[in-house]
């Protein structure tokens, strides 16, 4: 069975996975950036040319945005909370984007070593106000691979 390469893969079927457990209620992903430093490097050949090369420099950390419904789950409030406390042996998570296909197939996965929440935020309240509830967590990496 050949492999159809031309269809884009789709936004809404996707999902995040933290230390092995899925996360429930997502809305949306976003700002997913991890960034490397250039360097620039400046020579001459034997022939008196200038030559510039360009090279991988260090890795800087990312992070991303995930707006979710606000849940009673425990994994990921006590993950929340363990980062608030600065518990970062606990904090400290593996974490995984992972994108589907129409049939719900992994087909791309994002993971992102040694990731925790460094911001929440929880969307507006009012009285008289019929809408969900919703967190946005802001989640920091050391490293971004592709699996």
């Amino acid at each position: 069975m050949s492999l159809d390469t031309g269809d884009a893969l789709t936004t809404h079927n996707f999902g995040l996975q933290i230390d092995g457990v899925m996360v429930e209620t997502l809305q949306e992903i976003s700002g997913l950036s991890m960034e490397q430093d250039v360097i620039e490097f400046q020579q001459v050949s034997a022939d008196g040319k200038p030559i510039i090369k360009k090279l991988p420099g260090v890795k800087k950390a990312g992070e991303c945005t995930v707006t979710r419904g606000a849940t009673q789950s425990a994994a990921f409030t006590e993950w929340i909370a363990s980062s608030i406390a600065g518990d970062m042996g606990s904090a400290r998570k593996d974490a995984s984007i992972i994108f589907l296909d129409y049939q719900l197939t992994e087909v791309k996965r994002y993971n992102l070593r040694n990731a925790w929440c460094t911001k929440v935020e929880l969307s507006a309240t009012k009285a008289g106000d019929a809408a969900a509830l919703t967190e946005q967590v802001t989640i920091t990496f050391e490293e971004l691979t592709l699996g």
